[in-house]
């Protein structure tokens, strides 16, 4: 025994206890790895051209990044580290015969998510203008370059290149004119002298709001103003674009043709000229969720493409010379393009005509090809020219509505199920009616599940009876609305349109009333507060997941989806809303039910936007008749209470002079104190003191009392060239 244990190889260690164990750990998660990944490689090389549109996800993924995060250097390190992870993908890995398809998409969305920040970081050094420094009132001159007349607003908004007084800097401004100020003369192309007041294009009121200093910027204005006497015109239209004047006098062709929101829904239809119509029509047209009617989109541009290609495959038909020689749905689909495309460019090329328009045009290629229209690649590369040419429309309702709604379209068209429920059977008419009906039903429903998020994030309310309304609403505006109008305007020519004028009017009337019926319902419209970006983002992870991959893989999509809407069900209004120049208070009160203001505004905009971000309808109440307040001529006492904690709040009303002993006092037994001018450093809150010299650096403030949290505009601008507080405000 004692021989056979010396004959054992010295050099070998003992084996100690654990070491075993220690190396099957090892093993076993190595294993584990590797079998996870080999997984993966599997589904990529199995998932063919459904892993295509994944790429045009990276890249409005780096264009996403590049607006989430705050300022030059995160964007460097951003795209650096993309890069190189890409790199390291494409570099010898162990057995570098394997996971190919795996690297290759490491490689692949690194490196679109680079190229997507780049290139928004560069279109914005690009188009981004410099805000003039402060407010000016003056007298000034400027050559108009667009003309947008809204009649229904009772004023015509005009866009204007003039010199910024005080500098040799040319300007990009937008001004509106009210109706008596305005002139005929003024067109595309004239010199004009006006007197106005401008302003730098303003932030957000609150956090979540419209930003529109953020889509000035990438517009390229400088300023925005209201005139204030009647322009004169200094040089008659001196050329101007074509398309501006054609687009125009069709505009006011069709409105002198109609009345009221008629004529604008005509006009909309025919030019995408939206002014004409009453703002309370549009927003029933919205809470029905026929607001993509009035929006020329894929509806639209099919309509016209369509009813082209029709008419030129029966017109050149009767040519038995051209049906011989010439492949006649080629041709026709080359007059249904040059349609398309010439209604996009007379309708201002919005994100979601060049989007539809693009997709039309693959679809009439894919139909002379033989190839299958209707697909994800075809809408990946639509959306891939969109983001190329305008980054910044990823973060508008438009871009994320129109791409959202063709995508439920085509993830439900091509799917098993549904294939199988539209597939060619032995059937009557009727039922193969009811199941078009059925699937028309579907498909509306599907589309509003889809939107539904959107119109929450960036409008804090969505319909809910909207697929009823679309199954009656679609085919009235594509089969009677648009073809007679379309019809109207042929015999205009000769002077024989009035009767499909009246016809056309009689429609669109049906049309307005079923959208003020179904938003009239109880129940129509659901309203929440502000929506987070984090909930915002669940909500289109999942939407993607769910539309952009094929099988039984995509259900996967219903958990990130499923998490967002139970974070919109535990979503709650903040408490206290202050804008950026602290003139306007907004007190969420009896569990959400009420807003009280600090002051009886009658600036619609600022109403509005309190009321939508605490998801709220009616008239607010006024803070100094609240019976809880107690309020002077300079300040309001209030206090709160929440989750059985009491804040005390002191809220100024004037800036005039306050002795400072008092003042110091009555901020010693506040938690926070709310004002619209400096206050002095003896005024000490227990917790907050918002006041101009505060609110300068942060904009508005939304704040939560329960949780001691303030979310500020200036929070979620980062240093974007669109967020430099102006001078004149410090």
């Amino acid at each position: 025994m004692a021989s056979q244990a010396t004959t054992q190889d010295e050099h070998t260690p003992p084996e100690t206890p654990g070491s075993a164990a220690m190396q099957h750990g090892q093993w076993n998660s190595e294993s584990h790895l590797s079998r996870g990944l080999a997984g993966i490689e599997r589904f990529l090389c199995n998932a063919g051209f459904d892993r295509g549109p994944w790429l045009v996800v990276a890249f409005g993924t780096g264009i996403a990044a590049w607006f989430g995060l705050p300022h030059a250097g995160y964007w460097t390190w951003l795209i650096l580290g993309c890069l190189g992870l890409g790199m390291i993908a494409k570099s010898p890995w162990r057995g570098r015969d394997g996971f190919s398809h795996l690297r290759q998409a490491i490689f692949a969305l690194f490196l679109l998510v680079a190229a997507g920040c780049l290139t928004v970081w560069a279109r914005s050094a690009i188009v981004g203008q410099e805000p003039i420094a402060g407010p000016l009132s003056g007298t000034f001159k400027g050559s108009v370059l667009e003309v947008e007349e809204q009649p229904a607003l009772e004023r015509t908004r005009l866009v204007l290149a003039m010199r910024e007084p005080g500098s040799a800097r040319a300007i990009k401004v937008r001004v509106n004119v009210p109706e008596g100020f305005h002139s005929e003369n003024v067109a595309p192309g004239a010199v004009i002298r006006f007197e106005a007041r401008l302003m730098p294009p303003a932030p957000p009121i609150f956090p979540g709001a419209y930003n529109f200093a953020r889509t000035a910027w990438f517009s390229g204005l400088s300023a925005s103003g209201t005139v204030t006497r009647p322009v004169e015109v200094l040089k008659a239209e001196a050329g101007g674009g074509l398309l501006a004047r054609a687009r125009v006098g069709l505009s006011r062709h069709v409105r002198a043709r109609l009345e009221g929101s008629e004529a604008g829904i005509a006009a909309a239809l025919a030019t995408g000229d939206r002014g004409g119509i009453a703002e309370d029509d549009a927003q029933a047209m919205r809470d029905a969720g026929l607001a993509h009617l009035l929006s020329i989109s894929g509806l639209h541009v099919s309509a016209v493409i369509g009813a082209v290609y029709l008419l030129s495959l029966r017109v050149l038909a009767l040519s038995p010379g051209l049906a011989l020689r010439v492949r006649l749905p080629v041709a026709a689909a080359a007059c249904g393009a040059l349609a398309g495309i010439g209604y996009t460019l007379l309708t201002g090329s919005e994100v979601p005509t060049v989007r539809s328009c693009i997709g039309a045009l693959l679809v009439l290629a894919a139909l002379a090809l033989g190839r299958e229209a209707l697909s994800l690649r075809m809408l990946a590369v639509a959306a891939m020219f969109v983001l190329l040419l305008w980054p910044e429309s990823l973060t508008g309702p438009s871009f994320q509505m129109s791409f959202a709604a063709v995508l439920a379209i085509v993830a439900l068209a091509t799917a098993g199920p549904v294939r199988r429920f539209l597939a060619p059977r032995e059937e009557g008419i009727a039922f193969r009616v009811l199941r078009h009906l059925a699937m028309l039903l579907l498909t509306g429903f599907v589309i509003e599940l889809a939107l539904m998020p959107i119109g929450f994030f960036h409008f804090h309310r969505g319909g809910v009876y909207g697929a009823l309304a679309n199954v009656v609403a679609i085919p009235l505006t594509t089969f009677l609305v648009m073809p007679l109008v379309a019809i109207a305007l042929v015999l205009d020519i000769a002077g024989l349109g009035a009767p499909f004028w009246w016809l056309a009017g009689q429609s669109i009337d049906l049309l307005l009333g079923l959208a003020h019926w179904i938003s009239s319902r109880p129940g129509a419209v659901s309203l929440l507060p502000a929506m987070g970006t984090g909930a915002f983002l669940l909500f289109v992870a999942g939407g993607l997941w769910l539309g952009l991959w094929s099988g039984r893989i995509r259900l996967l999509g219903l958990v990130p989806a499923g998490l967002g809407a139970f974070w919109l069900t535990m979503l709650t209004p903040p408490d206290v809303l202050v804008t950026g120049d602290g003139r306007h208070v907004g007190l969420v009160v009896d569990k959400g039910a009420r807003l009280i203001t600090l002051r009886d505004t009658r600036s619609d905009y600022v109403r509005d936007n309190l009321l939508e971000l605490a998801g709220m309808e009616g008239e607010p109440q006024p803070l100094a008749s609240w019976p809880r307040a107690r309020c002077n001529r300079d300040f309001c006492s209030v206090r709160l209470v929440r989750e059985g904690m009491a804040w005390d709040l002191l809220i100024a009303r004037s800036r005039d002079a306050v002795p400072e002993r008092a003042l110091a006092a009555a901020c010693d037994k506040a938690d926070i104190v709310i004002a619209d001018r400096w206050l002095p450093r003896s005024c000490r809150p227990r917790w907050l003191k918002a006041d101009r010299r505060m609110l300068d650096e942060t904009g508005g403030l939304a704040i939560r009392l329960a949780d001691r949290k303030v979310d500020t505009v200036a929070r979620g601008q980062g240093d974007h060239g669109w967020w430099r507080r102006p001078q004149w405000s410090r």
